[in-house]
C-alpha cells in the first residue's frame, strides 16, 4: 500500500511530465488501461462522452493537447492525498486563454495511475 506522501509525489510527477510535454513521462506514471475523464474531452470529442480508456486513447489525447497548446502550463494550488487517491488543484494557463481554475482526482494503485477525472466549470 502507499502512503499519502507517495501519491503526493505521484502527482508532482504528474505535473512535472504534464509541463514539460513529456509525453512518454507521463504515460509511464498511468496503469495499461486506466480512464480518464475529462470536460474537455467531452466537447472536443463527444463520441467519447468524456471518457477514454488505455494508453494508446491517454495518447491520442493528450499528444493533441501539446499539439494544440504549446503553451500549456499547469501550476499546483493544492494536493491532498490520502493511500488510494490524489486531489489536486491547480490553475491552467495557455496563452491568450483565460487562466481557469481546474480539480483533478487520480485514483492510484500499485503505484500507477488507474483512473483520473477532471472538473472546472
Amino acid at each position: 500500500m502507499n502512503s499519502p506522501e507517495d501519491l503526493e509525489q505521484i502527482a508532482i510527477k504528474w505535473f512535472d511530465a504534464f509541463n514539460s510535454h513529456d509525453l512518454e513521462k507521463l504515460l509511464s506514471l498511468y496503469h495499461d488501461d486506466a480512464q480518464h475523464y475529462s470536460p474537455k474531452l467531452k466537447i472536443r470529442q463527444p463520441e467519447t462522452n468524456g471518457l477514454v480508456s488505455g494508453k494508446p486513447a491517454l495518447r491520442s489525447w493528450w499528444q493533441d493537447a501539446f499539439d494544440r497548446l504549446p503553451t500549456l502550463k499547469y501550476t499546483t494550488t493544492t494536493l491532498t492525498a490520502n493511500e488510494q487517491r490524489v486531489f489536486m488543484e491547480y490553475i491552467r494557463y495557455v496563452a491568450d486563454e483565460p487562466d481557469m481554475l481546474v480539480a483533478e482526482v487520480l485514483e492510484i494503485k500499485d503505484s500507477l495511475i488507474v483512473a483520473s477525472r477532471v472538473y472546472h466549470g
